[in-house]
């Protein structure tokens, strides 16, 4: 039980500790192949929302359509701005231009194929959402429930202010 009960501590201790970490550097590669520093792709004046997310993810991309339905009204109330992520790898990679070409996906879409960013952020599921500000890790959620982008909302609004 002890056992139990301090394995329960550190993990706590080590989700509150990683809400407040620095973002990692790391390169991605845009839709056009070009490659981008996650640190300069953020929102300088804001917050950021970075979505992990890949093509065979029905709650990923369940979590962006939510999303994007209320996106603009974020973007005016808060000047917030998403950074889509995906982590498909070399085999399913090619799949994310079509798939993104099909939405109205008014994000940013970047390209994670070598994982880098996922081991960066120690991500063992997606979809992960985490928000940045001042080029910090501010909050982190993993899953998606239906509803789960009102509770994001909330903490921009928050984070805005």
């Amino acid at each position: 039980m002890k056992k139990l009960i301090l394995t329960f501590c550190i993990s706590i201790i080590g989700l509150s500790s990683f809400a407040q970490n620095d973002l990692p550097n790391v390169d991605l590669t845009s839709m056009e192949g070009s490659s981008i520093s996650l640190k300069d792709a953020i929102n300088k004046e804001g917050v950021t929302i970075i979505s992990l997310w890949a093509t065979w993810c029905v709650p990923c991309l369940k979590e962006l359509d939510a999303i994007n339905d209320l996106y603009s009204e974020w973007q005016e109330e808060t000047n917030v701005k998403l950074i889509a992520v995906s982590v498909d790898d070399s085999r399913t990679v090619k799949r994310v231009k079509s798939l993104v070409n099909g939405k109205d996906w008014d994000y940013t879409i970047l390209l994670d194929i070598n994982a880098d960013l996922k081991r960066a952020l120690n991500a063992s599921s997606i979809p992960l959402t985490i928000l940045v500000k001042d080029n910090k890790i501010v909050y982190e959620h993993s899953g998606y429930s239906p509803g789960a982008e009102l509770e994001l909302y909330e903490k921009i609004k928050e984070l805005s202010k």
